[in-house]
């Protein structure tokens, strides 16, 4: 299994954790849910050929896997460098858009990763219950 370092900004409680290390490769390299263990290590990769839709887990899980409150934030990194065709993001049941993202839906709305050498998206995630969240393209 390839091994990816990441250092960086991942989850909190009103406040960011700096300093967090991923040393497994999280792929995803073909359509699927995304589980609470992989969003929550803020880091996922993908090398398909074909288009790919991650979707993100319900509220519930991924709140209830990081103990989540009213505040807690996470920055997600999909990484689709090696990837041949887009990776597209999908909310699921208690995961929504932000309104950010709904007004300005070419940017903070945009959940579609290219692939190639721009092929690099940052999600952040704001829990606004412990099993509810919004989510919005932050680069």
């Amino acid at each position: 299994m390839a091994r990816t370092t990441f250092n960086g900004p991942v989850a909190s409680q009103n406040g960011f954790i700096s300093g967090h290390q991923v040393t497994t490769a999280n792929a995803i390299n073909a359509t699927a849910t995304a589980t609470a263990a992989q969003v929550a290590s803020g880091y996922i990769t993908s090398t398909s050929v074909a288009g790919t839709n991650i979707t993100l887990p319900t509220g519930t899980d991924l709140g209830t896997f990081l103990g989540a409150t009213q505040g807690t934030t996470l920055d997600l990194y999909i990484d689709n460098t090696a990837g041949a065709s887009s990776v597209a993001v999908v909310a699921n049941t208690n995961a929504v858009l932000s309104t950010a993202g709904v007004d300005s839906a070419g940017s903070f709305g945009d959940l579609s990763v290219a692939s190639g050498a721009t092929g690099i998206g940052r999600f952040t995630i704001m829990f606004s219950s412990p099993t509810a969240y919004v989510f919005t393209r932050t680069a």
